[in-house]
């Protein structure tokens, strides 16, 4: 989208490109041509200077257009308002700021108070939580921090609850307190044994509760139903649909590359600009002026062709080496580097690294990063390549861990033992490393107790 943007860019100040729809023109258009008679001799003659009076006339003309009294398209004051209202009328997503300062208009309270309070929504992190203490809330609000104690209960009356809390331990305190869960275990848990819960100590817990293992999990439970960022639903949706630039697919037991061309304008020179040239009339500048925005867009041309050339080229160079990926799945992913690539196409290996960035390609197994591709191997004890790709690596620990039985989980040791058996030779530390990078907790953060 960015290539497009920058390419209907060019289009708007140069005068000699022109687009034209995919079936009439290929990206490779007049990238070389630069004589003039090569143009078709019945092309339409058009006058240089008259050319640019009627574009300096359109906007005058569009506006007389609409003025005309018997015109029945006539723009009118009436259809301006009309219009700039439904612009305005245009629903955008409440930010999480305006919906507690709507609650706000709603809240009897003394002016100070109220404006502790909107200093304090405007100090609010992404989670809904209050970092700053309110010793420096007064200082920065120049309010009494009297005031600020008073606002803040106000504030953490406010929907939803557990919001303006200094920490996710009081904000699920709240949480509990508003739920009408104030004598329940499990508000005891989370305020007397809070260590015990991060760390998941259920039989500790059973045991400084005297209360049975059931118990302490039905009280999770009622705490694993809180919101511990009660602000984070409120976060704007960053979520976008991706297009992917490139399809690779089998068709005919033969695998294929697929460039998607959609969204790049077909470019070509006009070519009555190049018989301008041909003109007496036409002074030196003016003739130099034509020449330099011809040059320009054979140079937009030829990049655009050079680019989808080179991205096609890197994703053939990625399909032969990772066929076995494309075959069977992530399990068959191969170490693969830029630098190997590049050595292969012939380029730098900063170009490789520029032609994947923020590029999508879809597979048999899914829409991915171009630089999904790209991973670093296993490493034996002796820091030789293994053969293995890291990528492989987790995703095998993530089967093994999704199978595993939940009273009795893998450790990372026994996670090792049992890729060794694989022909994987992997230390516990690196198990250790992968699992943390997978997001995947300890062994006993998961066990679960009958």
């Amino acid at each position: 989208m960015e290539l497009r943007h920058t390419i209907l860019e060019e289009l708007q100040t140069n005068p000699v490109l022109e687009e034209l729809p995919t079936k009439e023109i290929s990206v490779e258009a007049n990238v070389n041509s630069d004589n003039p008679q090569e143009m078709p001799s019945d092309e339409k003659e058009m006058d240089f200077q008259a050319n640019y009076e009627v574009l300096q006339r359109l906007t005058e003309d569009w506006q007389d257009y609409y003025s005309q009294e018997g015109s029945q398209q006539r723009y009118t004051n009436e259809d301006a308002s009309r219009r700039q209202h439904f612009i305005d009328s245009i629903v955008s997503e409440t930010s999480f700021q305006e919906f507690l300062l709507g609650q706000l208009k709603m809240v009897e309270c003394s002016d100070e108070e109220r404006k502790a309070l909107e200093f304090m929504i405007g100090s609010l992190d992404d989670s809904g939580l209050l970092t700053m203490d309110t010793s420096a809330i007064a200082d920065l609000s120049k309010l009494p921090i009297e005031t600020i104690e008073r606002a803040l209960k106000i504030l953490q009356a406010f929907d939803p609850p557990g919001i303006g809390c200094r920490s996710v331990q009081e904000s699920l305190l709240v949480q509990l307190e508003v739920a009408g869960k104030k004598d329940s275990i499990a508000r005891t848990i989370v305020q007397d044994h809070y260590s015990f819960l991060l760390r998941r100590r259920i039989p500790e817990l059973a045991k400084v509760l005297r209360i049975s293992i059931d118990e302490v999990y039905e009280a999770i439970e009622d705490i694993s139903a809180l919101d511990p960022a009660p602000g984070g639903r409120y976060k704007p949706d960053s979520n976008s649909a991706i297009v992917p630039d490139i399809t690779i697919h089998k068709a005919d037991d033969k695998w294929t590359v697929t460039l998607n061309n959609d969204y790049i304008p077909r470019l070509q020179i006009n070519p009555v600009y190049k018989r301008f040239l041909l003109k007496k009339s036409l002074s030196e500048s003016e003739k130099d002026y034509i020449r330099t925005q011809m040059k320009s867009g054979r140079f937009l041309i030829g990049s655009i062709d050079q680019r989808q050339k080179t991205i096609e080229k890197i994703a053939n160079v990625v399909l032969e080496l990772q066929k076995d990926f494309f075959e069977n799945g992530i399990s068959q992913l191969h170490p693969l580097t830029m630098s190997y690539v590049a050595k292969v196409i012939g380029i730098h290996e900063t170009t490789v690294s520029r032609a994947v960035a923020n590029k999508f390609v879809k597979t048999p197994h899914g829409v991915l990063e171009f630089k999904f591709f790209f991973t670093t191997g296993l490493q034996s004890d002796s820091g030789e390549e293994t053969g293995v790709s890291n990528t492989s690596i987790k995703d095998k620990i993530q089967q093994l861990i999704n199978s595993e039985d939940p009273t009795h989980p893998l450790s990372d040791q026994e996670i090792a033992n049992i890729l060794s058996k694989s022909n994987i030779s992997i230390a516990r530390r690196t198990v250790a490393k992968y699992r943390e990078e997978l997001g995947i907790v300890s062994t006993n953060l998961r066990r679960q107790y009958n």
